[in-house]
């Protein structure tokens, strides 16, 4: 049966309004079918920067985004105006560092559509938790069965990222109802804090400390959090610099809680007790930092992300070290952990998008292309150390990563 592209969008709403309420129609693609399904998710800038793929590429990916086979006929006129307007192209191909390491990669599709999974973390038991950015969900995986089981979370949470406490409860961070919150796995019942201040609008990045407090960022309110969650007091720190924007957070060995600035060329780092704050300014201007790790000297590992770098800072000298990345200036590098020794991260901006390695030793890459469901699509914005290797996401294929390689236990950032 033919469905016409009106009735067809109608069939479409529900699924597509759980989660994208907006459709966005910026930069038109060209036709108003492929339109009102593509920018329902995400800009036209997404698909106009992508690297392209052919017809079949393009089904099998979007497929890891919507469910379109209860019209077969539109769904094909979709991919193959996509194939033919955003055919393959090798202007985003990386630069790939060789190196004798081998890497083996598990990967799991989440259960519902759509949903963004991302910041996947692993527990001591092997339990692997994500949440659904898009589709307000947290989710649990069992790697060795591949079992899935997601929580709702209240409408409009939209989490950003998971983390877990001393006991293993995974708490996330309401990324648009200006929440923190933690989920009870035997019966999902949901337990909000709110944000004590209007001006506190977007909790982002989160982790505990060994006090057993919960420290995030909030990065377009320019600011830093700490809950107490025996009391449920928050307290919250405005930065120094307007628009430093604070990203990723991570807590060095002696305490210190170190942030990455995505606005300014800063390095945020704050007392535990007081959370008096110390900037640490980059050299160049134009830096900006999505993420960071410390490792087990308190040495600070950073992707600049605006410039192509990896960089390292020594908190004791005041030292401050980059390298260029294997693909350079362009390639974005976004997340980024430790294991093994290693600084691991990811570039963002490559197709296909590359994993990199490098060993702090003998100042060395090595790079490998990421895949997910085939197609090699991107995006890694957050991974972990995990008990055997790597956990990571693919947000574009609603997958989520499990890395290893031919080395012995790894250490956790």
């Amino acid at each position: 049966m033919m469905i016409n592209k009106y009735s067809f969008l109608s069939l479409l709403a529900g699924g597509i309004s759980a989660y994208y309420p907006a459709v966005t129609l910026a930069q038109p693609l060209g036709d108003p079918l492929v339109d009102a399904i593509c920018t329902a998710c995400h800009n036209s800038a997404t698909v106009r920067n992508s690297s392209g793929y052919s017809a079949a590429d393009w089904a099998q990916l979007t497929s890891h985004m919507i469910n379109l086979s209860a019209a077969p006929e539109q769904q094909r006129a979709i991919t193959d105006y996509l194939a033919k307007n955003f055919p393959p192209s090798k202007r985003l191909n990386p630069q790939l560092a060789p190196g004798d390491l081998t890497l083996s990669v598990r990967e799991w599709q989440v259960p519902t559509l759509g949903q963004r999974p991302r910041d996947p973390i692993q527990a001591v038991d092997g339990t692997i938790w994500w949440v659904g950015q898009w589709g307000n969900i947290l989710g649990r995986l069992n790697p060795e069965t591949g079992e899935m089981k997601e929580y709702k979370l209240p409408a409009g949470a939209k989490p950003h990222t998971v983390t877990l406490d001393a006991e293993g409860r995974p708490w996330y961070t309401g990324n648009k109802n200006a929440t923190v919150g933690y989920v009870e796995p035997d019966t999902g019942k949901v337990v909000e804090f709110p944000m004590p201040d209007p001006s506190a609008k977007d909790p982002h990045s989160a982790i505990f400390d060994s006090n057993g407090k919960l420290w995030f960022t909030l990065q377009h309110s320019n600011q830093v959090g700490r809950l107490d969650p025996k009391s449920g007091k928050i307290d919250l720190v405005v930065l120094p610099r307007p628009n430093s924007r604070p990203y990723g957070i991570k807590i060095a060995p002696d305490g210190t809680v170190w942030v990455a600035c995505n606005g300014q060329n800063c390095l945020i780092a704050l007392d535990p007790d007081t959370m008096a704050i110390e900037e640490v300014q980059l050299p160049d201007p134009a830096t900006r930092t999505r993420r960071l790790a410390v490792d087990q000297e308190g040495q600070v590992w950073f992707v600049n992300s605006s410039l192509g770098r990896l960089g390292r800072y020594q908190p004791k000298t005041g030292e401050i070290k980059e390298w260029p990345t294997p693909s350079g200036k362009d390639s974005h590098p976004y997340a980024i952990a430790i294991a093994d020794g290693a600084i691991w991260f990811n570039e963002s901006s490559r197709r296909p998008e590359t994993l990199v390695r490098f060993d702090p030793a003998t100042e060395k890459f090595q790079s490998w292309v990421v895949e997910s469901g085939g197609v090699k699509a991107g995006l890694i914005r957050h991974m972990r150390a995990s008990n055997h290797g790597l956990v990571a996401h693919q947000t574009a294929t609603n997958s989520l990563l499990e890395i290893r390689w031919d080395v012995a236990e790894n250490s956790s950032d």
